[in-house]
């Protein structure tokens, strides 16, 4: 049955949907109308377990499926995929809001990392070397670890489960995805999609549900790994309770990106920068900018740049011709509009207000246009905290050593940028900043797929980024193989040390 005959979204196990029996739902909605749409099962920890079991049963058989027939289902994948990312991508703006041409670029940046794990046979060959001791070889190798769960956000419903699990399918692990429960159908789909692919019944399944199907993928015994992609205290309880269940664990947290515009940047391509990277998708993207640090006397001309360009945008449908979309829920949305309040009270000056916005869509949709907020200071819960929707601050420095102090001080490690003509400034930048992820003159420096994406500091919980390199180790691990081929004759008892000669 096609996702979009379902009232109610379950789970996925065995390549067939499950409804599951814990009896327990939670309300789904276009945020553009504020209408429920459907409801989404939320697992107790039986249905959780039955999830995870199918994962565990289906692991052996994958593990041991040739790297060439794991390699053209993958393919089989982005294929299909490719031919119909139109109707995953209606199917995000649903239930997230974002416009349908952001929703195409996010399932695009997913698919780079599909590509990129059918690549695997050369991403995890070891190394050979014979005769490194008399008549001994040794290589390495790498494989799978079992059952891998991923526990993914509500923003980014495709594009971040994209990051992992095409890695962890392709290196011969099995799969658990826990979508959010605001943006459940995405993962469904995807599912759907798996299974016409020819992936194995087990292999790839979807658990629906809240705090109790998190918990449940990181204290059962058969899962090995999980990747998490959420707000730093929650990444901050999944990486400490999965770790003390014995499991590999890649918590990638919250952010407070900065921008620094230098004295010499073309102000246009900052402002149109600046507008791009703090509006879209509402401002619901872990590497959104949220603080423009103006340096120098530049200051006025830039905030007047950035509040012509916003006050053009088009808020509404994202299905209609507009440029930016409503928050994902109501309560986020009056979570957003209470920072645009205290800022207000704290001193900041309100440059373009969101709360006022007329949308291009449903009465009751979760609107709030571009906030523009000039004068704010280090200190108002504007900058300090991470409010994640379209509401962008400037703070005004005299130097760049000011303007670098204020980032460095910063509990995030995300992403930042500079903007600048000024080769020696921007290379000094990078150096010097203790940030992540580092634009030069662009925005939003989400790294290929064939690179790794992670920050520092709070932004970051575990020692291995997403994707790239780093994502096919964090997926697998190494042995490494000592052989030695010797005729009876050349035996007898040796008690030393074995010695490399």
């Amino acid at each position: 049955m096609a996702i979009s005959d379902l009232r109610r979204v379950g789970h996925w196990v065995d390549n067939k949907a499950f409804a599951g029996n814990s009896g327990r739902a939670a309300a789904v909605t276009n945020p553009a109308t504020g209408a429920v749409t459907r409801e989404v099962a939320l697992a107790h920890v039986a249905d959780s377990r039955e999830v995870i079991e199918s994962a565990a049963a289906a692991f052996p058989a994958w593990r041991d499926t040739s790297l060439a027939k794991r390699v053209a289902t993958v393919f089989r994948f982005r294929e299909l995929l490719n031919q119909r990312k139109e109707e995953l991508a209606e199917i995000i703006t649903g239930e997230h809001g974002k416009v349908l041409s952001d929703a195409l670029g996010e399932v695009a940046r997913g698919q780079e990392v599909v590509e990129f794990a059918c690549g695997i046979p050369h991403l995890i060959k070891g190394g050979f070397s014979e005769n490194a001791s008399s008549s001994v070889d040794v290589h390495s190798t790498r494989q799978p670890l079992g059952v891998v769960g991923i526990v993914a956000p509500f923003n980014f419903p495709a594009m971040v489960p994209m990051w992992f699990f095409p890695i962890a399918i392709a290196a011969g692990n099995t799969v658990v995805l826990k979508p959010s429960e605001k943006a459940p159908s995405a993962a469904l789909w995807m599912a759907e999609l798996w299974a016409e692919a020819g992936l194995p019944a087990g292999v790839f399944n979807v658990l629906q549900g809240d705090k109790i199907a998190v918990d449940e993928l990181l204290s059962h015994r058969a899962v090995k790994a999980v990747s998490f992609v959420g707000s730093t205290p929650v990444a901050q309880y999944v990486y400490a309770k999965g770790t003390s269940h014995g499991k590999r664990v890649q918590a990638l947290g919250g952010a407070k990106n900065h921008a620094v515009v230098l004295p010499d940047a073309d102000l246009d391509l900052a402002a149109d920068a600046m507008v791009n990277a703090g509006f879209g998708s509402a401002g619901e993207r872990c590497m959104a900018v949220s603080a423009v640090v103006a340096v120098g006397a530049l200051a006025d001309s830039l905030v007047t740049k950035i509040a012509a360009r916003a006050r053009a945008i088009r808020t509404g449908d994202g299905t209609r011709n507009t440029d930016m979309g409503p928050l994902v829920t109501a309560a986020h949305r009056d979570r957003v509009a209470s920072y645009v309040d205290r800022a207000e009270q704290e001193g900041a000056q309100l440059v373009l207000d969101g709360r006022q916005v007329t949308a291009d869509g449903g009465r009751d949709g979760f609107w709030l246009g571009p906030t523009l907020l000039d004068h704010v200071t280090p200190d108002m819960s504007c900058y300090t905290d991470e409010i994640f929707g379209p509401v962008l601050s400037v703070l005004r420095v005299d130097s760049y050593d000011e303007a670098l102090e204020l980032i460095n001080a910063n509990p995030y490690g995300n992403g930042t940028a500079i903007f600048t003509n000024d080769g020696g400034a921007a290379r000094r930048f990078q150096n010097e900043v203790e940030v992540g992820m580092i634009g030069i003159n662009v925005p939003i420096p989400v790294p290929m797929a064939y690179y790794s994406f992670g920050g520092w500091k709070n932004s970051l919980f575990g020692d291995t980024h997403a994707h790239g390199t780093e994502g096919v180790h964090f997926f697998t691990r190494g042995k490494v193989v000592t052989t030695r081929w010797r005729a009876p004759r050349d035996g007898g008892l040796n008690l030393g040390f074995p010695q490399t000669v």
